[in-house]
């Protein structure tokens, strides 16, 4: 049976059920969320109480749960908005609304908790996949047309890139000129293409169609105003444009998600990237430097000193090594500068924020080399700091900042991998706050030990204000009764209320605590 959505007579979705079980809640009468226990396949009933404070939910929390203590001299955190990420399937390859009525339950909890708003990630992909010029935004529309209905506000990054899970291509348009073409993605020294993504080197050259990428981004960007014209400043009050692979501003050089153990590959070997290699070193009169990228270094997932090129006085400190290097970042810098000027110049004067999100690009960063950012494209030379030169395009621009890795401490890095992520992220929000830029947090896309209490701290840090925080993202894990009652404290301290005598009573006769977790301290919920 096919349900058509709000306004959208194209956009289906499937059985309630079986949308309900692949995020394992559903949404009952009386504000009862009830989870789906895997050992049992049978669904545990768990009540959200609302009412006209803004964060209202029937959990009792242990005093010894280590992320409400307050912490000295801080900030307070109700001035900073906190969304939630929304599925990155939300909407099918075929403009379908995925597990709508799941995702409609999700967005009421999320509401009564006190979440402002959602972020919605958006697909080039999906939008205009058959033809150029031609925008199908139905889905979306119909997921905007909810939200605004439940109340939350949203946020929506427009994404010019593609992605392996789930799997969502670039428009079949695009991929049918890569295959003819054969020169407009990223390319490795060995000739593998990284197809989720089209090369920098090919920005400004008239290689889509007669059209360059950045008139096809700008074209995309007019359509979305147009097409979301009654939500813009009000529902949708933020826009974030994807600047490389999964949005971040980088180069694909780490494409082995599950290892990142490894330095990671440059990405300079599709013929556009060798052509302007070849022009910049004719340029500076190195014409032999131009021949391609350096031949000593290591592959993607070697150790950065298993080659010389990253070793303390290897190539990348000599004279090739810094005109590579800065060649190579030079294109990085470029293609944030007209993104962001395409986009700042599209959505001038529509009441939302433009955002651009970077990577954290923490592993191997305690070396010298820093290789993980080199080969992403995160060079400093000449006395100028790599993040300071990308902060202050950010403030041409106009644009908001977005910082993953929030949840990240040094604590739970291998000592192996030299990371640092605190040292990191400590020096990209100082970049900013050098450049009047406004940062925005995000946590790392995995589930990792003490998140939640590291976000709070860093969202309490005075020393750069963060205004407004992403988590990412919704899902059968994030509904998960752990997880889930997990984020409710985590919401709740954002906030900094104390539990009301209303939160505290308990409807019905027959309500009993149950324990969520396990050791000293374990917080629990009320269930009927």
């Amino acid at each position: 049976m096919e349900v058509s959505v709000i306004g959208n007579p194209q956009a289906k979705i499937c059985r309630a059920e079986l949308a309900y079980r692949e995020f394992g809640f559903r949404f009952g009468p009386r504000n009862r969320v009830s989870f789906l226990t895997h050992q049992s396949s049978k669904w545990k009933e768990i009540k959200i109480q609302s009412s006209l404070r803004p964060v209202k939910c029937e959990a009792i929390v242990s005093d010894q749960a280590p992320f409400l203590k307050p912490t000295p001299k801080s900030r307070s955190l109700e001035s900073v908005k906190l969304f939630v990420g929304l599925p990155l399937d939300t909407v099918s390859n075929c403009n379908n609304v995925n597990h709508l009525k799941a995702i409609t339950a999700g967005l009421k909890a999320l509401k009564l908790l006190g979440v402002e708003g959602i972020e919605l990630p958006i697909f080039w992909g999906v939008v205009e996949k058959e033809a150029p010029g031609r925008y199908d935004w139905s889905g979306y529309l119909a997921v905007a047309e909810i939200v605004k209905k439940v109340g939350l506000k949203l946020h929506a990054s427009l994404s010019f890139h593609g992605s392996k899970d789930p799997e969502i291509s670039l428009p079949e348009w695009v991929a049918k000129i890569g295959e003819a073409e054969g020169g407009i993605y990223f390319t490795d020294r060995y000739g593998k293409q990284y197809k989720d993504c089209l090369s920098f080197a090919v920005d400004d050259v008239p290689v889509l169609d007669g059209k360059t990428p950045l008139e096809v981004y700008g074209g995309f960007c007019e359509s979305f105003k147009s097409a979301f014209s009654d939500y813009m400043g009000s529902t949708i009050t933020g826009i974030t444009l994807g600047l490389g692979p999964d949005g971040e501003l980088r180069y694909p050089s780490h494409q082995h998600e599950t290892n990142l153990s490894g330095a990671g590959e440059f990405q300079c070997y599709d013929k556009h990237m060798l052509s302007a290699l070849k022009h910049y070193a004719e340029s500076t009169g190195n014409p032999l430097w131009g021949l391609g990228g350096p031949h000593d270094a290591p592959g993607y997932d070697q150790q950065p000193h298993s080659t010389p090129f990253f070793s303390d006085g290897g190539s990348w400190e000599s004279q090739y090594g810094d005109f590579f290097l800065t060649w190579y970042s030079s294109l990085l810098t470029s293609h944030a500068e007209r993104v962001l000027s395409v986009a700042s110049s599209a959505f001038s004067g529509n009441e939302v924020s433009l955002c651009g999100k970077l990577p954290l690009l923490h592993q191997w960063n305690k070396l010298r080399s820093q290789p993980s950012e080199l080969t992403a494209g995160f060079y400093s030379s000449d006395g100028h700091d790599r993040y300071e030169v990308i902060a202050e395009i950010f403030a041409k621009n106009s644009c908001r900042m977005i910082i993953p890795g929030m949840d990240l401490s040094d604590e739970h890095q291998s000592p192996e991998s030299l990371s640092s992520p605190e040292s990191l992220l400590a020096h990209i929000k100082t970049s900013c706050k050098k450049q009047g830029v406004v940062v925005s947090g995000q946590n790392s896309s995995a589930s990792v030990p003490g998140g939640f209490e590291r976000i709070v701290e860093n969202l309490k840090d005075e020393s750069v204000g963060v205004d407004l925080f992403t988590y990412q993202r919704m899902g059968a894990l994030f509904f998960s009764p752990e997880h889930f009652h997990a984020f409710t404290v985590f919401v709740r301290n954002m906030k900094e209320l104390e539990l009301s005598s209303y939160d505290q009573a308990v409807e019905g006769d027959k309500a009993q605590t149950v324990s969520i977790g396990s050791g000293n301290g374990a917080a629990s919920l009320q269930t009927a």
